[in-house]
């Protein structure tokens, strides 16, 4: 393509973005669906418009996983790696596509027309095998189906002709409690809010005890008093919303229900936060794999504004405004993490920042921001409505409120279950027809794994927390490989800024293969505990912090499954290095005994 038709194609972009390098990732992300791919004249006119260097531009670029300097297909089809696909059988399908199209995987095909390839999760654990194909996702993979996409990939068939119910997402939805059962009219929560005013809203918050959804359990209080006390660092002053919807530990799906037949409540908490903490405006940062939602998530926003629940004088308030903007990720797990998510928000590779100074005092543009999970959010609105002593009713007394789990696995009904806090596993188990399992892996990859003498432990920040992702698995299940998928997504997923981090998930990743292949031993095992104890004390962020933790319970847990793998009790090179001579003996011609390696010093022809 020429510079003239480039600067065509990306003017309208960069002048609808401002030319903003705080839009730089949306400017690449909207730049690539325009051209394909980015080439290095875009990024080239991109970093002149915007006003930052082109490294900058180029490192951003080549930062997320769905954003490509060279060309891909036309047709670009990325299977979901997730463990849970993985055991429905996506490896095989992926093997029959590429060998169906005649094209190795991660490559690009002669004639450009596809590319195929993996990407970690696609939240759509409940009903795969799945994958995307050009960021929109197909479900229910089979034979048949992967058949028929050949053959529509083959004749150029445009997506938008492709079958619709290969498109087809559900909620299932199995349980219902406090929230999925809520039917709330829109700006019912938001009036409320305004109805109590900011302290006595704050005042609710307190008594709820509600605590944060994502993981890590912050009482959602704390964060909004001091957001809205916090000292704004620039003019003019300004607070943010930031709504966390980049989902990305595999094995959760719940905030894709949410959105998708939730998603004015999910607005309405991100507006009540916003007059509670005085913010005029808000951010949804929407995961990549997410990119279907976008349409009908900005459809309601407009429905919203017209309706004066977003923009100036909200719900008739003259001295009220609020409203949101939507962000869409381009492929990085590590923006989950809420800096690293502000970073991204800001334009920038998503490296989690230094804390302190924290988000509520330094966040979105240095500003004070309130960073709350989609779930969190979706909570709070109820409590904007029905008081925080309702709220803190159910569940237990250190984790009050409900709990949304993503199940999926080996169970007979995967899907949505809502649970007040303190449920016991093996409730969880037993409603979703698990009667064979031999693990669950609570909270994802980076949570715990719950062996069958635990199923009697509760879901309780005091217990066992979650961020919600539950998967199971049944006594049929090789638990080694379990561990090792979840080794290769954190060595897939680090960010790389921190050397703790992005050689120790690789050589963990290592230390795994070496052991399925057969040349494991003792050692290595040993080694997989230093590096652990090393990872969790000197990584920069909590990617680092728990790269460890599936093999750490698996080992200490399901050792087994290691051991009848081992080749010996001591140290077993993994490369064989007169092995890695056999060509350069082909080459020369040449097999006789001092070719070999190991000829010399076992004093053959040689000084002993």
């Amino acid at each position: 393509m020429d510079a003239g038709r480039i600067e065509a194609l990306l003017l309208p972009i960069l002048d609808a973005r401002r030319r903003d390098p705080g839009e730089l990732v949306q400017i690449l992300r909207e730049a690539q669906e325009a051209l394909g791919y980015l080439p290095a004249a875009a990024l080239t006119l991109i970093a002149r418009a915007v006003g930052v260097p082109r490294a900058r531009v180029e490192g951003v670029a080549g930062f997320y996983s769905f954003l490509h300097l060279a060309p891909v297909g036309r047709y670009r089809v990325l299977f979901s790696d997730n463990i849970t696909d993985r055991m429905l059988g996506s490896g095989d399908l992926l093997d029959r596509l590429c060998n169906k199209l005649w094209i190795e995987r991660g490559k690009l095909s002669e004639d450009g027309l596809v590319s195929v390839d993996t990407t970690s999760c696609t939240g759509m654990c409940d009903q795969g095998p799945a994958l995307l194909v050009n960021g929109r996702a197909m479900t229910r993979m089979s034979a048949e189906r992967i058949d028929r996409l050949c053959e529509l990939i083959r004749a150029q068939v445009p997506l938008a002709e492709w079958p619709s119910e290969y498109f087809v997402v559900t909620d299932n939805v199995r349980r219902r409690d406090a929230v999925l059962a809520t039917e709330s009219p829109a700006g019912e929560a938001l009036r409320a809010a305004i109805a109590r005013g900011p302290e006595a809203m704050l005042a609710e918050m307190k008594v709820s005890n509600l605590r944060g959804r994502g993981g890590a359990g912050f009482t959602t209080y704390i964060k909004w008093e001091s957001a809205r006390r916090a000292t704004c660092r620039h003019a003019p002053p300004a607070r943010y919303v930031v709504c966390n919807a980049d989902e990305g530990e595999p094995g959760t799906f719940k905030d894709r229900v949410l959105l998708t037949s939730h998603a004015d409540l999910v607005f309405d908490g991100m507006s009540v936060a916003g007059v509670t903490i005085g913010a005029e405006k808000g951010l949804l940062y929407l995961r990549g794999e997410y990119a279907y939602l976008l349409p009908a998530l900005q459809e309601n926003l407009e429905r919203r504004r017209r309706n004066g629940l977003l923009g100036p004088a909200l719900c008739g308030r003259a001295d009220l405004a609020f409203d949101i903007d939507i962000h869409l990720g381009a492929g990085a797990y590590v923006c989950g993490e809420e800096t690293a998510l502000l970073e991204s928000l800001e334009g920038k590779r998503g490296v989690p920042r230094i804390r302190p100074p924290f988000p509520v005092h330094a966040g979105y543009r240095g500003q004070p921001t309130v960073v709350n999970n989609v779930e969190t959010l979706c909570k709070a609105a109820l409590i904007a409505v029905r008081g925080g002593a309702w709220f803190a009713g159910l569940g237990t007394k250190q984790s009050t409120g409900t709990k949304l789990l993503s199940i999926s696995g080996d169970v007979e009904s995967p899907g949505i279950y809502e649970y007040p806090f303190g449920v016991a596993v093996s409730q969880v188990l037993n409603d979703c027809g698990a009667g064979n399992a031999q693990a669950v892996q609570v909270s994802g990859p980076s949570g715990s794994c719950l062996a069958m003498h635990e199923f009697s432990r509760r879901i309780a920040f005091e217990d066992v927390p979650t961020a919600g992702a539950f998967m199971v698995f049944g006594a049929h299940r090789d638990m080694f490989e379990v561990a090792r998928n979840f080794a290769h997504f954190f060595a897939h997923e680090s960010c790389g800024f921190c050397t703790p981090c992005r050689v120790g998930t690789s050589l963990v990743a290592n230390c795994m293969d070496k052991i399925a292949n057969g040349r494991g031993s003792q050692y290595d095992i040993s080694e997989i505990f230093k590096i652990h104890r090393l990872l969790h004390a000197a990584s920069h962020c909590g990617l680092g912090q728990t790269a460890c933790n599936p093999l750490f319970d698996t080992l200490n847990k399901f050792r087994p499954a290691y051991e009848r793998r081992l080749r010996s009790l001591d140290f077993a090179p993994a490369f064989d290095l007169d092995q890695a001579l056999a060509s350069a003996r082909q080459m020369t011609g040449r097999d006789d005994p001092a070719a070999h390696f190991g000829f010399a010093a076992r004093g053959v022809g040689g000084e002993s």
